[in-house]
């Protein structure tokens, strides 16, 4: 019997040991910010009652319904006014009155999440300011409508890669340890940061590898361009440019995220002395547009008059 329990017992303790391994040396830490992976977060307010039967929200074709957008903040990156754009798809627009635009944007400031303000600011974008909208289209039973709604925000994620080693002789770990993995404190946002490491690059020169990766629904790309359907893409800067050449894919302050993922290395310009030795926080920032699109929908009920 007891040689039975032998092979079993082996196997769970050779799981704990590669579980334990595959964590240690990576601390992930709120730090300096609250964290989280979302920036803006869209939904469409109520359009009617929600009809039992269908589960959807329901109206007469003689009946109108307001058309309006709650957007929420979630991450850390204050939204000014103008940053979210809002356009409004699906349905035929001539189908519809009292729609003056398709294409809006916000008009007040989005406060960012803190430790004082934990749930974010948030605004309502209406697209029936004066009227409710009213569908004109022909209904014969029902028809049911979905609507699209796509929304473009400019966002940022700030990293702090805490107690960077600068040591010129990485044979001697007295003071602190060159190649390892360090603690980091990432702001929330769709685009973040899964880990932070530091290396040699040879003799006196620190390189530090970032794994960026998007976790959201939603795509980005540089800021004022067109998204690419093939991978996403983001700007990025180092606090001390002067001191550091940071790169993606050999790219300096650009990377493109193959499959929601890249890797930005920062080596550092000048070799230090063999006698330095000191720590330091370094600090990154990530720039970007981020798209994401929700949806509703909308049954039209053909009215007895």
């Amino acid at each position: 019997m007891k040689k039975i329990l032998i092979l079993p017992i082996l196997l769970l303790s050779l799981f704990l040991l590669t579980s334990c391994e595959g964590e240690e040396g990576q601390v992930i830490t709120g730090g300096a910010f609250v964290g989280g992976t979302q920036g803006i977060v869209a939904s469409f307010e109520p359009l009617s009652v929600i009809d039992d039967e269908s589960g959807l929200y329901t109206i007469y074709d003689n009946e109108d319904f307001p058309l309006e957008v709650l957007l929420k903040n979630k991450g850390e990156e204050t939204i000014n006014e103008g940053d979210i754009t809002l356009t409004l798809r699906g349905p035929y627009p001539g189908d519809f009155q009292n729609i003056p635009s398709w294409v809006l944007k916000n008009q007040e400031t989005v406060e960012k999440i803190s430790e004082f303000n934990p749930n974010g600011g948030e605004e309502t974008v209406s697209f029936t300011p004066n009227n409710f909208a009213a569908y004109v289209g022909e209904v014969i039973g029902y028809n049911d409508l979905t609507w699209h709604l796509e929304y473009d925000y400019r966002y940022r994620t700030n990293l702090i890669i805490n107690d960077v080693c600068f040591n010129g002789d990485i044979s001697d770990d007295s003071v602190c340890n060159v190649k390892e993995s360090k603690d980091f404190s990432i702001s929330g946002a769709p685009i973040t940061i899964t880990s932070a490491a530091e290396d040699s690059g040879g003799k006196g020169v620190v390189l530090l590898k970032v794994d960026v990766s998007n976790v959201g629904d939603g795509k980005s790309t540089f800021i004022g361009e067109n998204y690419d359907k093939r991978f996403d893409q983001l700007s990025f800067s180092v606090d001390e440019p002067e001191k550091w050449e940071c790169k993606s894919g050999g790219r300096i302050g650009q990377a493109r995220l193959v499959e929601g993922r890249a890797q930005i290395i920062c080596t550092l310009n000048e070799p230090l002395l063999e006698d330095e030795v000191y720590t330091r926080s370094v600090r990154l920032t990530l720039d970007y547009n981020y798209k994401e699109e929700i949806q509703e929908k909308l049954r039209i009920r053909e009215s007895t008059q």
